[in-house]
């Protein structure tokens, strides 16, 4: 399964680099990248990170269609802006997270032979809240995936993917750097 992993790690950066252009190619990056990582995650045991693989591409679909709609159907025209979080979201943010780390924590404890349940439900959990704030294109987002990001390089250094720990290692760095750049053409933009 090696290869697959150097395949897709490859893929995640050149992810990297269309997401922090702020580019709606990135989706396309973000399709083929979980469908490389289904095969080495469920090798790996990472049960949760495999199914959040298959949450990823579909909500790599909806991040393209949100990107390129502008987010809604009306507006099919404009491009989403990127702009922050409204700070309603921030309690139903929480709660969701907080539910499905809990959720998946109990599943793969209960029903899976996984070696890593908590650390497995927590980067899964903070990811999909993650991904669905990049598909609305929220500053924000970056600050969870930093989480995520030294979180999941930690776990998966543990579970000896090297490659793919490296390669959340630069996620983590990318996205301090695409905090600061996505607040410049937040500025730049309105």
């Amino acid at each position: 399964m090696n290869y697959l992993e150097i395949i897709g790690t490859a893929v995640g950066v050149v992810y990297l680099i269309l997401e922090y252009r702020a580019s709606a190619w990135l989706w396309v990056a973000s399709i083929a990248m979980p469908a490389i990582y289904l095969a080495v995650y469920y090798e790996a045991g990472l049960y949760a990170d495999f199914g959040i693989s298959v949450y990823y591409i579909l909500a790599s679909v909806y991040g393209l269609v949100c990107w390129l709609r502008g987010g809604s159907h009306d507006d099919a025209a404009r491009e989403l802006p990127i702009t922050h979080t409204p700070r309603d979201i921030y309690v139903p943010l929480v709660a969701v997270f907080a539910t499905i780390f809990v959720l998946i924590g109990y599943i793969l404890s209960r029903y899976t032979d996984s070696t890593v349940p908590v650390a497995d439900a927590f980067t899964t959990a903070l990811s999909i809240v993650a991904m669905w704030m990049l598909a609305r294109k929220y500053v924000e987002q970056w600050l969870v995936w930093i989480v995520a990001d030294v979180a999941c390089a930690v776990l998966y250094v543990y579970k000896d993917l090297w490659f793919t720990g490296a390669l959340y290692l630069a996620y983590a760095v990318i996205a301090v750097l695409g905090y600061r750049k996505w607040k410049l053409l937040m500025k730049e933009n309105g």
